[in-house]
């Protein structure tokens, strides 16, 4: 099995790749915009300086093999157009978190659908992943129709689980299981 810094994927429009130290203005520019952070579970960031503190997280995800976040870039100009992760993983039960942000100017084209297809092709083709869990908030709609669209089912609400920057939220829980995405995928 590849160490997670060496995990790539490709798609028709995009590369899905480890995050290195030049991608730290792209990771500010995601991550700090009050729009793609709007229903996350932190606040946007405030400073350069933590997106560089993210990517020590992200690559020490990568050593000890407790999360995968890969850049989304796009193909056509090698331009880092998002986010998108594995992480919470619990390994005896085969079970991992998705998550994923979309750059605010890249949003509507298709790109989200496009890369969390392959990271969750790689989940249980590579991984052997069992079942993958997202948590989202309800307002966010754009995130349940993608979810729903990869045949993720919602499976619970749970009521102002989420403060953040003073802000109460509630939690949609959704699953995919493996044996369900190969049904959907055509796979055996």
């Amino acid at each position: 099995m590849l160490p997670f810094d060496a995990v790539t994927l490709s798609t028709e429009r995009l590369t899905l790749r480890s995050w290195t130290e030049a991608d730290v203005p792209a990771l500010f520019e995601i991550y700090s915009h009050p729009e793609v952070m709007r229903y996350w579970s932190s606040p946007p960031l405030g400073e350069l300086s933590e997106a560089s503190q993210k990517l020590i997280g992200i690559q020490e995800g990568y050593r000890t093999r407790t999360g995968l976040q890969l850049a989304i870039e796009r193909r056509s100009d090698n331009i880092v157009v998002g986010a998108c992760a594995l992480h919470d993983f619990h390994f005896p039960s085969r079970r991992a978190e998705i998550g994923y942000a979309l750059g605010r100017p890249f949003w509507g084209v298709g790109y989200m659908q496009e890369a969390l297809t392959a990271l969750i092709k790689y989940s249980f083709e590579m991984l052997d992943l069992n079942r993958l869990e997202a948590d989202i908030d309800p307002r966010n709609q754009a995130s349940a129709k993608t979810l729903e669209k990869l045949g993720f089912q919602k499976e619970g609400h749970l009521h102002e689980r989420w403060i953040v920057s003073g802000e109460i939220s509630d939690t949609w829980f959704y699953g995919l299981l493996q044996r369900n995405w190969r049904e959907r995928s055509g796979a055996v």
